[in-house]
């Protein structure tokens, strides 16, 4: 055998090896996603130089080719493209020498740019795990010898003469012994599934192609399905419900962007602080955590993007700080917008599908990005307790239908005439306060809680005022503030934060003085309640709800002011702790109720024990503790003690009630 060349890498690159095996690449399996790469690239250049007409004779299939060889522990990767020169091995095999350690960190670590899709660097990822790696190459131009490159890892290297035939590249990689793994052929399949599953270029393994090649995001939508776009999601994620919504990126400027996002059906188990896209380079996977390039309000997409222009650390398996990055996440957020806004206008019954998983979302990223905002601040819907029947217009006044909590959530019974918003129970802030400019004007009621706050919502609708259901963990503390903001002159009250006016009447009865107290009738029956409860910091009020029928209404309700239990609930969540019920709070006596035209009844009883009171008395004390028990349980406001006194009470008022 004739030796070509002897020599030393470079003088400097004994500190070289072991930054490439320690600190270049923290993950040794991507030394096989390097060699495809180069491998691909080789048969592209091969390919280019063709179509120049510098390649005489027909090109081959383009193909790559592992091989394992047990006995000799060898791994080799072969491809048919445009192979080496003698030249061109010290040039590109040899260039991570030209520099010493200091000056290459400097060089690689400041521009990454400068470093992904050299063959050079990739190369030497083989030396994580190859205690020897060889290289057969023939160029495909004319006259050039095979050559044969050998080193063993140390800073000596050896060109010989080789007995290769045909044009292309083969990389053989004898493995260390802690490293063997690479040897196993479903390892060797599972990671060409990982890394390279999407290249062009078929690879074959024995006798066999183990990759797809097909990249549908670098498709064009017009070409593909929407069973396309389900099967790709189906083979990215297997064993998940389908995507309720998905994005076709493919942009040339100001950066090359291709990739298809998908919207998950939303799970308990689903981390959405976690980043779920995998991000490729030229069709060759880098990352599955590329939480710089998603906005935050979007963690919860599922896809693929590509973009060679995505600036990219030395091993390639994190992003760096880039305007680029940063000006595709506004792109991202762009597109998911415009696909909202394109269902909501054509598609009313697929938005609605999805809004139950993505409007938390959609709400959040307006929180967090004033041009998304702006973007979609007119496509957030809340359900309503508004439906509107066939005759009305929009002069009409809101007709309020109370409905099961079935028909809120069943968006596709709505199927006679033209679907609506607001026929599916759904509506935007900006037709709710058209709608009642009239009657609330810049005034908007909402739920927070449909199980606690169903005595409230009853008694608005009751009255024919709409109510807005704005029951996400994101509405209370963050979101209806924001709408405050947005809207200045808008005032948000809960349901069960005051009594509007139109849900109280006057009662002259109640209003007449008795002569032998001097007080009226509604100034007696807050003194009952108060002597019998005995909270000061209770605000007992007596009011006169309206209804057609007093005995459907709630003989009493607990308010909490909106300012007061909007500063405990911020600092409860501060605290991360749940809201105590607060001590000072409303206490409304609906003195239209029979009960509590019973209870005055029975305080006026007139036969004294010895206790001082009379049993009657007795009776009415312990039915006003009763009464304020039930207004406190639908506000989930009684603590373990006051459940335990609550029942205790209830089997005495019984036991008296059946003697």
């Amino acid at each position: 055998m004739t030796v070509l060349e002897k020599g030393n890498i470079t003088i400097h690159t004994e500190n070289i090896f072991p930054i490439i095996k320690k600190s270049l690449y923290t993950d040794h399996e991507i030394f096989l996603r390097e060699l495809i790469s180069n491998a691909v690239d080789a048969i592209s250049k091969l390919k280019m130089a063709s179509f120049a007409g510098e390649v005489s004779g027909e090109v081959p299939d383009p193909e790559i080719v592992i091989r394992v060889d047990d006995s000799n522990k060898t791994l080799s990767i072969s491809d048919n493209g445009i192979g080496m020169t003698p030249d061109e091995i010290k040039k590109y095999i040899n260039q991570v020498a030209f520099s010493s350690a200091e000056e290459f960190i400097q060089k690689y670590q400041k521009d990454a740019n400068d470093l992904i899709g050299h063959f050079g660097l990739g190369f030497y990822s083989a030396f994580m795990v190859a205690k020897k790696v060889e290289i057969d190459t023939l160029s495909y131009q004319p006259g050039s010898p095979a050559i044969h490159w050998s080193c063993d890892g140390s800073p000596e290297f050896e060109l010989t003469e080789s007995s290769r035939t045909q044009i292309g590249t083969t990389v053989t990689l004898t493995l260390m012994d802690d490293e063997q793994e690479y040897l196993a052929p479903e390892r060797i399949r599972q990671l060409v599934k990982t890394y390279s599953d999407f290249m062009s270029v078929p690879i074959k393994f024995d006798n066999e192609i183990i990759n797809k090649q097909k990249s549908p995001w670098k498709e064009s939508a017009q070409n593909l399905t929407s069973d396309d776009y389900l099967e790709f999601y189906r083979y990215l994620y297997p064993f998940q419900e389908e995507p309720l919504l998905w994005v076709h990126l493919n942009t040339d400027y100001p950066y090359l962007l291709n990739g298809i996002l998908y919207f998950p059906k939303l799970r308990p188990d689903v981390d959405v602080s976690q980043g779920h896209i995998k991000l490729f380079c030229n069709q060759v996977f880098v990352s599955d955590h590329c939480e710089e390039i998603i906005p935050e309000f979007l963690m919860p997409l599922r896809g693929v993007i590509d973009s060679p222009d995505i600036p990219l650390n030395v091993s390639r398996s994190a992003l760096t700080n880039h305007r680029t990055v940063r000006s595709i996440a506004n792109h991202i957020a762009k597109k998911i917008a415009d696909r909202l806004k394109s269902l909501y206008d054509e598609t009313p019954e697929e938005y609605l599908r999805c809004w139950e998983d993505v409007g938390t979302f959609v709400k959040y990223g307006s929180l967090k990005d004033e041009k998304f905002k702006k973007q979609v601040e007119d496509i957030l819907v809340y359900k309503t307790t508004y439906k509107p029947t066939e005759t009305t217009s929009a002069n009409d006044s809101p007709k309020i239908e109370v409905e099961s909590d079935d028909v809120w959530q069943n968006v596709e019974s709505e199927k006679q005439g033209e679907f609506t918003y607001e026929k599916a129970g759904y509506t935007t802030l900006k037709s709710y306060l058209e709608r009642n400019k009239e009657r609330h004007e810049n005034r908007v009621f909402y739920c927070t809680d449909t199980n606690t706050q169903a005595t409230y919502v009853e008694l608005y609708k009751g009255q024919g005022i709409e109510i807005l259901f704005m029951d996400s963990f994101i509405d209370t503390n963050y979101f209806i503030p924001f709408l405050e903001r947005e809207y200045s002159e808008v005032k948000f009250s809960r349901v069960d934060s005051e009594l509007d006016k139109t849900l109280l009447q006057e009662d002259k009865a109640n209003e007449i003085v008795d002569p032998t107290t001097n007080k009226t009738r509604s100034e007696q029956i807050k003194e009952i309640f108060e002597l019998a409860l005995n909270k000061p910091q209770v605000n007992i009020r007596t009011e006169a709800l309206k209804s057609d029928n007093p005995q459907s209404t709630p003989p009493a309700m607990v308010l909490l002011p909106e300012a007061m239990r909007r500063f405990r609930e911020m600092m409860a969540l501060s605290q991360q702790q749940g809201m105590e019920f607060p001590d000072d709070h409303v206490l409304v006596i609906n003195t239209t109720h029979p009960l509590i035209e019973n209870i005055y009844q029975l305080s006026q009883g007139s036969i004294v024990q010895a206790s001082g009171d009379s049993p009657s008395q007795e009776m009415a004390k312990m039915l006003c503790q009763h009464v304020y028990d039930l207004a406190l349980i639908s506000q989930k406001g009684l603590d373990a003690e006051g459940m335990k006194s609550f029942v205790e009470r209830s089997n005495q008022v019984l036991t008296r009630l059946t003697k």
